[in-house]
Protein backbone atom coordinates (compact mmCIF):
# COMPACT_ATOMS: atom_id res chain seq x y z
CA UNK A 1 0.00 0.00 0.00
CA UNK A 2 3.09 2.13 0.40
CA UNK A 3 4.06 1.82 -2.84
CA UNK A 4 0.82 3.10 -4.17
CA UNK A 5 0.91 6.54 -1.92
CA UNK A 6 4.35 6.78 -3.78
CA UNK A 7 3.01 6.67 -6.97
CA UNK A 8 -0.13 8.93 -6.18
CA UNK A 9 2.44 11.54 -5.06
CA UNK A 10 4.75 11.11 -8.00
CA UNK A 11 1.98 11.63 -10.39
CA UNK A 12 0.71 14.57 -8.51
CA UNK A 13 3.97 16.23 -8.66
CA UNK A 14 4.34 15.54 -12.20
CA UNK A 15 0.91 17.14 -12.88
CA UNK A 16 2.70 20.96 -13.40
CA UNK A 17 5.42 19.84 -15.40
CA UNK A 18 3.16 17.74 -17.70
CA UNK A 19 1.23 20.60 -18.21
CA UNK A 20 4.06 23.26 -18.73
CA UNK A 21 5.65 21.18 -21.40
CA UNK A 22 2.81 19.76 -23.38
CA UNK A 23 -0.15 22.70 -23.02
CA UNK A 24 -0.22 25.68 -24.54
CA UNK A 25 0.12 28.45 -21.71
CA UNK A 26 -3.59 30.00 -22.06
CA UNK A 27 -4.18 26.26 -21.03
CA UNK A 28 -1.84 25.57 -18.63
CA UNK A 29 -2.50 28.26 -16.36
CA UNK A 30 -5.66 26.88 -14.54
CA UNK A 31 -3.92 23.86 -14.21
CA UNK A 32 -1.11 25.70 -12.26
CA UNK A 33 -3.48 27.61 -10.41
CA UNK A 34 -5.00 24.94 -9.26
CA UNK A 35 -1.77 23.34 -8.33
CA UNK A 36 -0.83 26.31 -6.17
CA UNK A 37 -4.13 26.43 -4.41
CA UNK A 38 -3.10 22.87 -3.38
CA UNK A 39 -0.11 23.60 -2.15
CA UNK A 40 -1.14 26.39 -0.01
CA UNK A 41 -3.34 24.11 1.30
CA UNK A 42 -1.02 21.71 2.29
CA UNK A 43 1.12 24.25 3.04
CA UNK A 44 -1.04 26.43 5.51
CA UNK A 45 -3.40 24.03 6.00
CA UNK A 46 -1.72 22.83 9.39
CA UNK A 47 -1.82 25.90 10.62
CA UNK A 48 -5.16 26.56 10.22
CA UNK A 49 -6.38 23.15 12.02
CA UNK A 50 -4.21 23.69 14.97
CA UNK A 51 -5.32 27.21 15.49
CA UNK A 52 -8.77 25.81 15.19
CA UNK A 53 -8.04 23.17 17.74
CA UNK A 54 -6.22 25.76 20.51
CA UNK A 55 -9.48 27.48 20.43
CA UNK A 56 -11.42 24.93 22.11
CA UNK A 57 -12.85 24.53 25.81
CA UNK A 58 -12.01 22.84 28.69
CA UNK A 59 -13.11 19.06 26.79
CA UNK A 60 -10.86 19.59 23.93
CA UNK A 61 -9.40 17.26 22.59
CA UNK A 62 -6.02 17.01 20.05
CA UNK A 63 -8.08 16.06 17.16
CA UNK A 64 -10.90 17.18 15.39
CA UNK A 65 -13.77 17.48 15.25
CA UNK A 66 -13.68 20.77 17.82
CA UNK A 67 -15.20 20.83 20.94
CA UNK A 68 -16.63 24.39 22.57
CA UNK A 69 -14.94 26.47 20.26
CA UNK A 70 -14.03 30.31 20.71
CA UNK A 71 -12.75 29.85 23.77
CA UNK A 72 -9.43 31.23 25.26
CA UNK A 73 -8.80 28.17 27.84
CA UNK A 74 -5.77 26.88 26.66
CA UNK A 75 -3.81 30.36 25.58
CA UNK A 76 -4.95 30.97 29.61
CA UNK A 77 -3.20 27.82 30.79
CA UNK A 78 0.07 29.31 29.08
CA UNK A 79 0.19 31.47 32.36
CA UNK A 80 -0.63 28.65 34.64
CA UNK A 81 1.91 27.77 38.03
CA UNK A 82 2.33 24.30 37.52
CA UNK A 83 5.66 22.62 36.64
CA UNK A 84 4.99 22.69 32.97
CA UNK A 85 3.89 25.99 32.04
CA UNK A 86 6.48 27.29 34.28
CA UNK A 87 9.66 24.96 32.09
CA UNK A 88 7.78 26.12 28.79
CA UNK A 89 7.94 29.59 30.32
CA UNK A 90 11.67 29.42 31.02
CA UNK A 91 11.97 27.67 27.46
CA UNK A 92 10.53 30.61 26.12
CA UNK A 93 12.85 33.06 27.73
CA UNK A 94 16.14 31.08 27.18
CA UNK A 95 14.98 30.90 23.63
CA UNK A 96 14.17 34.63 23.03
CA UNK A 97 17.59 35.62 24.31
CA UNK A 98 19.44 32.47 22.73
CA UNK A 99 17.79 34.02 19.52
CA UNK A 100 18.52 37.67 19.86
CA UNK A 101 22.18 36.68 20.66
CA UNK A 102 22.07 34.52 17.31
CA UNK A 103 20.55 37.32 15.11
CA UNK A 104 23.55 39.44 16.35
CA UNK A 105 26.16 37.41 15.44
CA UNK A 106 24.40 36.53 12.58
CA UNK A 107 24.14 40.51 11.39
CA UNK A 108 27.67 40.85 11.74
CA UNK A 109 29.59 38.13 10.22
CA UNK A 110 26.97 38.10 7.40
CA UNK A 111 27.98 41.98 6.88
CA UNK A 112 31.80 41.05 6.99
CA UNK A 113 31.55 38.48 4.91
CA UNK A 114 29.36 40.04 2.24
CA UNK A 115 31.77 43.12 2.22
CA UNK A 116 34.69 40.39 1.79
CA UNK A 117 33.06 38.82 -1.35
CA UNK A 118 32.74 42.46 -2.61
CA UNK A 119 36.08 41.80 -4.76
CA UNK A 120 37.74 38.12 -5.61
CA UNK A 121 40.35 36.91 -3.46
CA UNK A 122 43.10 34.24 -3.16
CA UNK A 123 41.01 31.44 -1.91
CA UNK A 124 37.22 32.84 -2.42
CA UNK A 125 35.63 30.02 -4.22
CA UNK A 126 36.50 27.36 -1.38
CA UNK A 127 35.54 29.86 1.59
CA UNK A 128 32.40 30.66 -0.17
CA UNK A 129 31.17 26.78 -0.46
CA UNK A 130 32.49 26.27 3.10
CA UNK A 131 29.85 28.73 4.25
CA UNK A 132 27.28 26.62 2.33
CA UNK A 133 28.13 23.55 3.64
CA UNK A 134 26.34 23.86 6.56
CA UNK A 135 22.97 23.95 4.25
CA UNK A 136 24.05 20.08 3.07
CA UNK A 137 25.33 18.65 6.48
CA UNK A 138 22.52 17.21 8.67
CA UNK A 139 21.87 19.18 11.85
CA UNK A 140 21.41 15.69 14.35
CA UNK A 141 25.23 15.13 13.08
CA UNK A 142 26.53 18.43 13.50
CA UNK A 143 25.00 18.20 17.14
CA UNK A 144 26.44 14.78 17.30
CA UNK A 145 30.00 15.86 16.28
CA UNK A 146 30.04 19.06 18.36
CA UNK A 147 29.07 17.01 21.53
CA UNK A 148 31.89 14.60 21.03
CA UNK A 149 34.58 17.30 20.57
CA UNK A 150 32.92 18.81 23.43
CA UNK A 151 33.40 15.99 25.61
CA UNK A 152 36.99 15.61 24.38
CA UNK A 153 38.45 18.76 25.31
CA UNK A 154 35.91 18.66 28.46
CA UNK A 155 33.88 21.47 28.18
CA UNK A 156 31.19 21.56 30.92
CA UNK A 157 28.08 21.58 28.97
CA UNK A 158 26.19 23.41 32.21
CA UNK A 159 23.09 25.82 32.87
CA UNK A 160 25.55 28.66 33.11
CA UNK A 161 26.77 31.60 30.49
CA UNK A 162 29.54 28.95 29.34
CA UNK A 163 27.15 26.36 28.80
CA UNK A 164 25.25 29.02 25.87
CA UNK A 165 28.37 29.28 24.18
CA UNK A 166 28.25 26.10 21.89
CA UNK A 167 24.20 26.58 21.38
CA UNK A 168 25.00 29.56 20.27
CA UNK A 169 27.53 28.74 17.75
CA UNK A 170 26.09 25.48 16.42
CA UNK A 171 22.92 27.86 15.56
CA UNK A 172 24.96 30.61 14.35
CA UNK A 173 26.50 28.03 12.05
CA UNK A 174 23.35 27.31 10.88
CA UNK A 175 21.46 30.59 10.33
CA UNK A 176 24.75 31.98 8.78
CA UNK A 177 24.51 31.10 4.90
CA UNK A 178 21.01 32.64 5.02
CA UNK A 179 22.13 35.51 6.20
CA UNK A 180 25.57 35.59 3.72
CA UNK A 181 23.05 34.67 0.76
CA UNK A 182 21.08 38.02 1.68
CA UNK A 183 24.09 39.93 1.73
CA UNK A 184 24.99 38.63 -1.48
CA UNK A 185 22.15 39.83 -2.89
CA UNK A 186 22.26 42.83 -1.70
CA UNK A 187 26.13 43.73 -2.70
CA UNK A 188 25.37 42.60 -6.14
CA UNK A 189 22.37 45.39 -6.53
CA UNK A 190 24.59 47.62 -4.88
CA UNK A 191 26.86 50.75 -6.77
CA UNK A 192 29.98 51.38 -5.17
CA UNK A 193 30.47 54.49 -7.15
CA UNK A 194 28.51 56.22 -3.94
CA UNK A 195 31.61 55.31 -2.05
CA UNK A 196 34.16 56.73 -4.18
CA UNK A 197 31.75 59.83 -4.84
CA UNK A 198 32.12 59.94 -0.65
CA UNK A 199 36.19 59.10 -0.70
CA UNK A 200 36.14 61.73 -3.65
CA UNK A 201 35.05 64.13 -0.88
CA UNK A 202 37.33 63.63 1.62
CA UNK A 203 35.74 61.13 3.52
CA UNK A 204 37.84 58.44 5.84
CA UNK A 205 37.15 54.69 4.85
CA UNK A 206 35.22 54.67 8.38
CA UNK A 207 33.19 57.48 7.88
CA UNK A 208 31.90 56.25 4.17
CA UNK A 209 31.09 52.99 5.46
CA UNK A 210 29.26 54.81 8.64
CA UNK A 211 27.34 57.78 6.15
CA UNK A 212 27.37 55.86 3.20
CA UNK A 213 27.15 52.25 2.70
CA UNK A 214 25.65 51.26 6.05
CA UNK A 215 22.24 53.04 5.72
CA UNK A 216 22.13 51.92 1.91
CA UNK A 217 22.28 47.79 3.12
CA UNK A 218 20.96 48.36 6.59
CA UNK A 219 17.45 46.58 5.51
CA UNK A 220 19.86 43.51 4.40
CA UNK A 221 22.02 43.10 7.29
CA UNK A 222 18.60 43.54 9.56
CA UNK A 223 17.38 40.45 7.14
CA UNK A 224 20.10 38.64 7.40
CA UNK A 225 19.80 39.16 11.86
CA UNK A 226 16.07 38.14 10.94
CA UNK A 227 16.67 34.77 9.69
CA UNK A 228 19.40 34.08 12.61
CA UNK A 229 16.42 34.96 14.97
CA UNK A 230 13.77 32.76 13.73
CA UNK A 231 16.11 30.26 12.74
CA UNK A 232 17.32 29.81 16.19
CA UNK A 233 14.43 30.01 17.80
CA UNK A 234 12.58 27.03 16.17
CA UNK A 235 16.02 24.94 15.89
CA UNK A 236 15.86 21.56 17.59
CA UNK A 237 17.97 19.21 15.91
CA UNK A 238 21.89 21.24 16.44
CA UNK A 239 20.34 21.31 19.59
CA UNK A 240 18.99 18.57 21.24
CA UNK A 241 23.24 16.65 21.71
CA UNK A 242 24.99 20.01 23.43
CA UNK A 243 22.24 21.85 25.56
CA UNK A 244 23.41 20.45 28.85
CA UNK A 245 20.68 21.82 30.93
CA UNK A 246 19.49 24.39 29.04
CA UNK A 247 16.00 23.51 27.34
CA UNK A 248 15.27 26.06 25.10
CA UNK A 249 11.47 25.85 23.81
CA UNK A 250 11.69 23.10 21.24
CA UNK A 251 13.48 21.27 23.54
CA UNK A 252 10.74 21.62 26.06
CA UNK A 253 8.21 20.88 23.42
CA UNK A 254 10.14 17.89 22.73
CA UNK A 255 10.12 16.73 26.31
CA UNK A 256 6.00 17.59 26.58
CA UNK A 257 5.36 15.42 23.66
CA UNK A 258 6.88 12.65 24.43
CA UNK A 259 6.78 12.18 28.23
CA UNK A 260 3.34 13.45 28.98
CA UNK A 261 0.06 13.43 27.89
CA UNK A 262 -0.43 15.89 25.42
CA UNK A 263 -3.60 18.57 25.71
CA UNK A 264 -4.53 21.31 23.26
CA UNK A 265 -2.08 23.83 25.19
CA UNK A 266 0.30 22.64 22.80
CA UNK A 267 -1.94 24.11 20.11
CA UNK A 268 -2.40 27.34 21.71
CA UNK A 269 1.74 27.50 22.46
CA UNK A 270 2.11 26.63 18.91
CA UNK A 271 0.32 29.42 17.51
CA UNK A 272 1.97 32.27 19.92
CA UNK A 273 5.19 30.65 18.30
CA UNK A 274 4.00 31.01 14.74
CA UNK A 275 2.42 34.75 15.48
CA UNK A 276 5.74 36.02 16.89
CA UNK A 277 7.38 34.23 13.23
CA UNK A 278 4.86 36.37 11.26
CA UNK A 279 5.19 39.66 13.61
CA UNK A 280 8.64 39.22 12.63
CA UNK A 281 8.30 39.19 9.05
CA UNK A 282 5.89 41.72 8.80
CA UNK A 283 8.37 43.92 10.67
CA UNK A 284 10.88 43.27 7.85
CA UNK A 285 8.75 43.94 5.38
CA UNK A 286 7.19 47.22 7.00
CA UNK A 287 10.61 48.24 7.62
CA UNK A 288 11.79 47.30 4.13
CA UNK A 289 8.90 49.22 2.48
CA UNK A 290 9.75 52.58 4.31
CA UNK A 291 13.16 52.59 3.90
CA UNK A 292 13.07 51.91 -0.06
CA UNK A 293 10.33 55.08 -0.08
CA UNK A 294 12.58 57.14 1.68
CA UNK A 295 15.68 56.29 -0.85
CA UNK A 296 13.31 57.36 -3.53
CA UNK A 297 12.10 60.23 -1.96
CA UNK A 298 15.99 61.34 -0.97
CA UNK A 299 17.05 60.16 -5.03
CA UNK A 300 13.80 62.21 -6.07
CA UNK A 301 14.45 65.53 -4.30
CA UNK A 302 18.28 65.22 -4.71
CA UNK A 303 18.16 64.52 -8.58
CA UNK A 304 21.84 62.91 -8.23
CA UNK A 305 20.50 59.25 -8.33
CA UNK A 306 23.23 57.14 -10.32
CA UNK A 307 22.42 55.13 -13.11
CA UNK A 308 24.39 52.49 -14.67
CA UNK A 309 25.46 49.35 -13.72
CA UNK A 310 26.45 48.10 -10.50
CA UNK A 311 30.24 47.75 -10.66
CA UNK A 312 29.97 44.73 -7.90
CA UNK A 313 31.02 41.02 -8.75
CA UNK A 314 28.94 38.44 -8.21
CA UNK A 315 29.62 35.41 -6.49
CA UNK A 316 33.48 34.40 -6.64
CA UNK A 317 35.04 31.92 -9.10
CA UNK A 318 36.35 28.34 -7.76
CA UNK A 319 39.99 28.58 -7.33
Amino acid sequence: MTYVWYLIALIFLAIPFAAMMFLPINRSKPVLTVFFAIFIVFMYGPMLVMGVLSLQGTHGSMTLPAKELFSAHWYSELSAQTGVMTAVRDGISKSLWLSLVVALVTAVLSLTLGMAFRRQFRGGGILFYAILLSLMTPGLLLSLGLSFLLYYIGFDKGSGTMGYLPIVGVQAVWALPFGFLVMMSVFNRYDARAEEAARDLGASSITTFREVTLPLIWTGVFGAGLFGFTLALNEFERTFLISGAINTLPLELFIITSSSVLRPYVYSLGVVTIALSFLLIGVFLVVSAITGRQKAQAIEEDGSGIDGAPSMTTAPAGD
